[in-house]
Formats: C-alpha cells, structure tokens, sequence
C-alpha cells in the first residue's frame, strides 16, 4: 500500500480514529453529518450522499479506512471535493483528547474546538464578572475554563442567566466546599439543564468535576444557545412581523427555528440596506466580512459612531483578516464583540458565527415595532415549554423548537414512543427523508401520525376523537393530549423499572407511597390526591425531599404563605419561593423534575404526579444502591 503524501499512514489512520465517532472501524453517512456540524458545516442529506458517493468506492453504505487513505491521496493532488477537503483540514485542526477514564482504557479519542473554549470563555468572563460568588475565579482563562466548572457553582450562574429562575440560589452549596458537595452542586446543575431542554446524555457529575473538555465544552455550548435564542420570538420582539414574506401567514413565521430566523433577519436588513447581498448559512457567505458590515450599520442606535471605513476598498484587499478586525471592531462598539475572532470569521465556523449573530439580535434587533399591522401573537404556555424542554432532553431530532410545527410528521413523537416503549416502533414501517419531501409528503406525514395514534392505542393511551391527521394539522389540544400521555408513560416507566414491578405503578400507590415516606420520617404533612390544595404551599413536597434525603431541607428557609402578606399576590409570590427552592433541593439530591414551581403554587395534577413520581423513583434508587 502507497504511503501518502506528506504523512505516514499511520498518521492518517490517527486521523481517520478521530473522524470514527463510534470506534467501529467506518464512517457512516450519519457520522459524516455530525462531522460536517462539528466544524460548523451542516450538510443537507443530498450533499452528504454527494461526498458519500464520492469516498464510498464499494458502493456498501460506509467508508473503510482503505477508502479514506486513497481518497486522503487523492485530495492532496487536488482530486477530491473541497468539501471533503474541508472537513478533513479542520479534522486535524481540532484538539484531540483521551476521553473519560472508563472510555480511554480502550484507546477511545474524543475532540474539541480550540475556538470554542477560547469563545465560550470570553463569553462567560463578560457575562458574570459582576457576580459576587465568582469573583474568585474571574477572568478565566481559556486554558483554566475546564477546572473552573469543576464545583458547579459557575454551571448553575450559566443556566439561570439563559433560564431565570430555574436554580434557586439558595440550593447552591458555595462555601466550604468538598468532593460530595460539588458533587452535589454538579447534579444539580446537570438536571437543572435537562429541565430547561438540554440533552444530557452519558454524562455525569464526576465527568466535570475532573474537566473532561469535550463533555463540559458540549453542555456550556447547549446552556449558551438556549439563551441566546430564549428571546427570538413574537413574544420579546413584535418587529419580527416585518419578516413574513409576500403570502406568508404568521404561522409560517412562528414554524421557523432560530436559525432560521436569524439568517432571515440578516438578509432583510441587507435588503433594507439596497444591498444585493443574501445569506443562506453562517460560514461562507459571511467569510469576507461585507455583510457585517452592512448589518452593523444597519442595526446600529444613532447615538453610537461607528469606525468609518470604505469596505468597497478593504474588499479589494487578499486579507481577509484585516477586513475582519475592522468589522469586530466596530461589533466592540455595540458591546456585541462576544463569539468570534477573525479568524472565525474567515474561517466560516457556522456554531460561533450564528451566536455572534444572536448576540447582535437581542442587543440591537433594528426592528421596528408593528405599527398598524394587525396579527394575533401567540405566546408559548408553561405546559407546552415542558413539554418541548422534556423532548429536547432525550434528544429527539430535529430539535424540537415550536411543538405544533416540529410534531406534525410524526417522526418525533415516533421517537418518543421508542424512548417510552423500546422496540415497538417498526421503523421499517416510518416515512422518513426523501419520502417527506417529494410530491404527496404530506400524505406520508399523515401516515406517520395514524401510526403514532395506533400504537398509542396499544400503550392504552386515551385517544377517542384523535386522528393523525390532528396531529399533523398542529390541532393543540388533541397534540397535547397525546404528548401529556406520553411523558406520564415515560415517567411512569422509569418508576417501574427501578422499582422492579411488572405492572405500572398507579397514582393511587404514588400517593400511598409519599404518605408511608412521610409518616415513617416523623413528619406531619399528607395528601390525599395530586389536587391537594395542601400541596400549593410547598411544604409537603420540602417533607418529603428531607424524608428521602434527610437534612437535606434548611427548613429556616420556609416561608409560611400568609405571614406578612398583604395581599393574594405576597401569598402567591410566598409559595412560589418555597416551590422553587423545593424542585432545586430535589435535583439536588438526584430527582429529573421537569414540572416548574408555578405548577406547584397551582397544583397542576398532571405536573405534579410527574414530580411524586420523580421522588419515588429517587428514593427507591437510594435505597437499592444501599442494600447493594
């Protein structure tokens, strides 16, 4: 076999280790995919068929590593696509990392990008160099930002600053701090981020307490871009409405991802501009810097005065870098410099480059209000933001951004019902890729949902009156129906398997369940349903977190609801503190509680039998970890 150009074989057989995701000796087409994102290229399918068609010489589905080292051949004499080429360039451009101790032992490389933690840093030192409780660790250095997570407290700073409120503070363990007590601060934050939709898959509290870059890097980047697209909506920026195309409805706006929307908002100001420039990604139409530059001066406030400079002449110039330092320079004067360097920008890496964008959106979105347009904005309810936070945390795809829209063919609720039920879906059976796009894709997604109803019919879910064809249509009861029914079959499985039954566990025994708890630990409190008005004060759920957990509960914390409260309002505001601190002390101590304090002050049933529920599953955990 010929030694390539320029590298020993066995060089690029390391290469071609650190493109195989799965260790099995092949990249799949699905790896390709996740590759191309990695360095901040996302492919549609048909271009990653295109590579795939390209680099598979045996036509079987995947690409050995003999393929790989002739293509690596051919691409250094110029034979093989530039996108490929692309991809393998930055491959080796990105840092390589033994993995977790368990995962190195057989020789498992994982990577991660050098501009990312040089990125994520620099945004967090801006973000929270005010705080108090960080002043110990500001400013972070790139280098040092992997041990700087190591006792949660910064993790917990990062999920209330793109999610306020989900941590009480007060849970958050700050002084005197030990290996059980970052411990514990790292699981709270860990479920902390699956209840605002972070996918936390294969990653513990002891992976970040020892830096694992690639794990702590992963859950900063999801903590980061939920909020920075928290407030791209209607809702926080009516302006948006200047966005709907000729014949479009508002619906067509809200079925958008945040990606989307901002490559749209970029473009319209461009448009606004009488600029003849449009984009249609984040890496390499903004590569030269010009767009930038009209969007800054487009969405630019009239008291600030940014740098003057002719970027008809930078254009001319070869360097590129140049003509990004003079664009970043006048973001600095928007206070919007957060994200990228120049060379990111030229780069073209699409994941900082659209925050950069972000950032630019929610500090200066040059929108202005409606004014006499008329449209019926419809804000997002707490149910349907649990429901959607809950999906995204098992990691459905796509992900799931507006419920209606992102459900309507099936595929993701398809997903779930495997999560709930393994094996029962027959995937053989889904219409998927192609067959959604081409003519009569709607019928196939149709399709897709009478499944998605006939095998909830089979898990005996209550669907009298629901169709596929609801589903499909974005009919909100009847989706929020089945969805409802499919996180209770969730939750209510994950209770059973740790509790060992070959029955579902029943409501009536969760209830029976929490009083036995309680009434054993000494405590007074009781309820008698999941519509307990007892329950809205807080207290019975605090008592049992501190029965399952005792000394768990700083109960000096308790408010009672009506002392010193003046008005319905200071009640409310009461049980809603003592709520709040209850769900963080009880993801804490380990309980995936999705359901959010206003569900408790309101005493929702349904959210609040998934909480029971939760702390069941917890307390029988423990007390089979410890009879172990």
């Amino acid at each position: 076999m010929a030694e390539p150009e320029g590298k020993t074989e066995a060089e690029i057989r390391e290469i071609f280790a650190g493109m195989d995701l799965n260790t099995d000796g092949k990249l799949t087409q699905q790896e390709l995919g996740s590759l191309f994102e990695e360095v901040g290229e996302k492919l549609p399918g048909y271009r990653l068929r295109e590579i795939m068609s390209e680099v598979d010489t045996d036509k079987n589905g995947s690409i050995s590593f003999e393929e790989f080292l002739a293509v690596y051949n051919n691409m250094q004499r110029g034979k093989v696509s530039s996108m490929f080429k692309t991809l393998v360039t930055k491959r080796e451009g990105i840092k390589s990392v033994t993995g977790s101790s368990e995962v190195s032992s057989t020789g498992t490389t994982h990577s991660y990008s050098e501009e990312e933690k040089v990125a994520f840093t620099d945004y967090i030192n801006s973000q929270l160099r005010e705080d108090k409780d960080l002043a110990s660790k500001m400013d972070i250095q790139p280098d040092d930002l992997f041990k700087a997570v190591g006792d949660g407290i910064l993790l917990c700073k990062m999920i209330n600053l793109s999610s306020p409120g989900t941590i009480d503070e007060r849970a958050i363990t700050k002084t005197k701090l030990n290996v059980y007590t970052r411990s514990e601060n790292l699981t709270l934050a860990l479920n902390s981020a699956k209840a605002i939709g972070c996918s936390i898959v294969n990653i513990d509290p002891q992976d970040l307490q020892q830096g694992v870059p690639h794990l702590v890097l992963g859950v900063l980047w999801q903590i980061i871009r939920i909020g920075l697209f928290a407030k791209i909506d209607l809702h926080n920026v009516p302006g948006l409405i200047h966005l709907l195309h000729d014949g479009e409805e508002l619906e067509d706006l809200q079925k958008l991802s945040p990606e989307e929307l901002l490559i749209r908002w970029v473009n319209y100001h461009l448009e606004q501009s009488g600029s003849p420039r449009r984009i249609k990604d984040f890496s390499g139409d903004i590569k030269d810097s010009e767009v930038y530059d009209i969007l800054l001066r487009q969405i630019c406030p009239s008291e600030i005065a940014l740098q003057r400079f002719d970027i008809k002449q930078v254009l001319v110039t070869p360097n590129l870098s140049r003509r990004a330092e003079l664009v970043l320079g006048n973001a600095d004067l928007l206070g919007c410099k957060a994200f990228v360097t120049p060379k990111d920008i030229v780069a073209g890496n699409s994941k900082l480059n659209m925050a950069f964008v972000a950032n630019l959106f929610n500090h200066h979105p040059g929108l202005e209000p409606p004014g006499e347009i008329e449209y019926e904005e419809v804000e997002e309810t707490r149910e349907e933001k649990t429901f959607r936070n809950w999906m995204n945390s098992l990691n459905v795809k796509p992900h799931v951004n507006y419920l209606y829209s992102d459900l309507c063919n099936g595929l993701v609720l398809l997903q779930l019902i495997d999560i709930c039920s393994p094996g029962m879906v027959n995937w053989d059976k889904v219409n998927q890729g192609e067959k959604l796009k081409k003519m009569g894709g709607n019928m196939k997604k149709v399709e897709n949902c009478n499944y998605c109803i006939e095998l909830g019919r089979q898990m005996k879910f209550s669907l009298v009156g629901i169709g596929g064809k609801d589903i499909n249509d974005g009919n909100d009861k009847l989706t929020l129906a089945l969805v409802w029914q499919l996180m209770r079959a969730y939750t209510l499985r994950m209770l059973q398997n740790i509790s060992g039954s070959e029955k579902a566990v029943t409501d009536a025994e969760i209830v029976d369940w929490a009083n036995q708890k309680l009434e054993q630990a000494g405590k007074d409190s009781r309820i008698k349903s999941f519509q307990d008005p007892v329950i809205g004060n807080g207290r019975v759920i605090m008592d049992l977190v501190d029965a399952i957990s005792p000394g768990s509960i700083n109960y000096d914390l308790y408010i009672d609801p009506n002392e010193g409260a003046e008005d319905d309002d200071q009640v409310y505001q009461n049980r809603l503190q003592n709520a709040q601190y209850t769900i963080s002390i009880a993801r804490k101590r380990g309980a995936m509680v999705y359901a959010l304090p206003e569900d408790i002050v309101e005493v929702k049933p349904k959210m609040v039998m998934t909480i029971f529920a939760c702390l069941m599953a917890l307390a029988l955990g423990t007390e089979r970890e410890n009879s172990k």
